[in-house]
């Protein structure tokens, strides 16, 4: 029998390790609880996303539950108004200030772009600005450029390194502490929105049985399948949005522009616009390249709910009519 003291190393090793599966678990209902350990940022935290696969396991139960026309349609409306949350408020407004609304819209905004499971305002906004910093550089951490695919698609968000929100980067919206709220318990508006889903099934279950839908289908459909289609759609921009499409303007990174991710992302795929001038409310610059955020933005002005959009600069227009103009002239010239 060995009865001698295990190395320390060992200990040490196997309560980091405890400690870190506490935290981790604990990081599910609180994201400010702790630090996690950063010996090796680029890990992936499987316990720690473990909610992120179980939303994606959830939409097999479609096969058992069925579907239904009604379920169907609050599947695609839920995405539709989380993904303007997350292009329009979360990107636009808390990363970018491209505009003004009142500390109350601001709120109210901020909560519907919580429930899309993208973490809270505050983290988004202070990874998005970090990448505009170091677009396609080193600290870019999810650039397809300097890593690959399927980590700028969602490798960067699963691991250590890309889990903690960077305040010194956000300190505007730092001072609002119902953004810090929502940020540090980052779990739950999503939670209430299945919870809302559920709730509206068995509603209409009650109320009106026709329809065919019950809670545990519009659990599936209205927040399981909307959520994953709505963070594959929105990962679509880091991952292919620099590495898919044309480029009008010469920026420093490899930003594209893509009018099919335009179309899915409500205007986000205009990415290479963007990136020339990404405190523009506008990021289809031209009137062919559609923008539908931009447009439902129009529209939030004319009630007053939002204001003072910035506009794209007219040297920035002309700078793009040229880059146009001499993109069409080489082309002619090498067919001639």
């Amino acid at each position: 029998m060995n009865i001698e003291p295990p190395d320390s190393s060992d200990v040490v090793s196997s309560s980091r390790s405890f400690k870190s599966f506490c935290l981790s678990f604990v990081h599910w209902f609180d994201a400010d609880a702790a630090k996690l350990d950063e010996s090796n940022p680029y890990r992936i935290n499987w316990l720690r996303c473990m909610p992120f696969f179980i939303v994606h396991a959830a939409c097999l139960l479609v096969f058992w539950l069925g579907w239904s026309p009604v379920a169907l349609g609050v599947c695609l409306a839920f995405f539709w108004i989380r993904m303007f949350a997350i292009t329009a408020i979360y990107h636009r407004y808390f990363a970018h200030r491209s505009y003004k609304m009142n500390r109350a819209w601001q709120f109210f905004f901020a909560c519907i772009g919580a429930m899309s499971a993208q973490r809270g305002p505050l983290w988004w906004a202070a990874h998005h600005r970090n990448h505009h910093k170091h677009s396609d550089r080193d600290g870019d951490l999810h650039s397809p450029v300097q890593y690959n695919f399927w980590w700028s698609h969602m490798g960067w968000f699963l691991s250590n390194k890309g889990y903690e929100t960077d305040y010194g980067v956000v300190p505007d919206l730092a001072k609002y502490k119902e953004l810090v709220f929502l940020n540090r318990f980052d779990s739950l508006m999503p939670i209430l929105a299945a919870l809302g889903m559920y709730g509206l099934g068995e509603l209409l279950a009650a109320k009106a049985p026709g329809l065919g839908t019950h809670g545990l289908q519009m659990v599936v459909w209205g927040f399981c399948i909307s959520t994953v289609l709505l963070f594959h759609a929105t990962f679509t921009i880091n991952s292919l949005g620099h590495v898919w499409g044309s480029r009008r303007f010469k920026t420093k990174d490899q930003s594209r522009n893509n009018a099919f991710l335009a179309l899915l992302t409500l205007g986000e795929g205009w990415h290479n616009n963007h990136h020339r001038f990404a405190v523009s409310a506008r990021q289809g610059f031209y009137w062919w390249e559609l923008d539908i955020s931009y447009l439902v933005l129009k529209f939030l002005k004319a009630f007053g709910i939002v204001h003072d959009l910035n506009p794209v600069p007219r040297r920035i227009l002309e700078e793009g009519r040229g880059a146009s103009i001499v993109e069409e002239s080489t082309a002619h010239s090498s067919k001639k």
